[in-house]
């Protein structure tokens, strides 16, 4: 039987979603094995003189405890 964890985190980037979920993905990869899946719950855009300046993910990282 297989078991899988699950832990919630928040990235940032400021190139975009993705990035800030590949760094989601990067930071708990250093302390984590066996990564099977990112759910990004939510997304949120800080906004700096009418820009956007950085994209936040909330995301769920799971992965296999063995």
């Amino acid at each position: 039987m297989a078991v899988v964890k699950v832990i919630e985190v928040l990235a940032q980037s400021t190139e975009g979603w993705e990035a800030a979920t590949q760094e989601a993905v990067n930071e708990v990869s250093k302390s984590v094995d066996n990564i099977e899946s990112v759910y990004v719950k939510d997304f949120q855009a800080i906004v700096e003189n009418n820009q956007v300046v950085k994209y936040r993910v909330n995301a769920k990282v799971s992965f296999l405890v063995k």
